[in-house]
């Protein structure tokens, strides 16, 4: 499940999380939009149950933490650990991509 993302999260969630991942997005960006499902679907997944998968709309609940981390492309996936970047993938690569992304960064 994709959790929403609010800036106040930081603080209290991801900052103390092992391993968490942040899609920042946005609602009119197609790429984003195709994203999502995915990102939701993988979420769910047994391989990353352990990980909490957020969603962060950059002009809504993320905008801070989007700015704070330089986002200037959207969509952009980070995978944190305590609150520190781990890795980042840019655009929706396929969903093939993204596990793989995944797989390097959270198994």
């Amino acid at each position: 499940m994709l959790i929403d993302f609010k800036d106040e999260n930081w603080e209290d969630k991801i900052k103390n999380e092992d391993k968490c991942v942040i899609q920042f997005s946005s609602s009119w960006c197609q790429p984003c939009q195709n994203l999502k499902p995915v990102m939701s679907t993988l979420s769910d997944s047994d391989k990353y149950k352990d990980n909490n998968f957020y969603y962060a709309d950059i002009e809504e609940g993320g905008i801070n933490l989007g700015s704070a981390m330089g986002i200037r492309s959207i969509p952009c996936t980070i995978v944190f650990s305590k609150g520190e970047e781990v890795e980042r993938l840019l655009g929706f690569p396929g969903e093939a991509k993204v596990k793989e992304f995944l797989n390097k960064s959270l198994v």
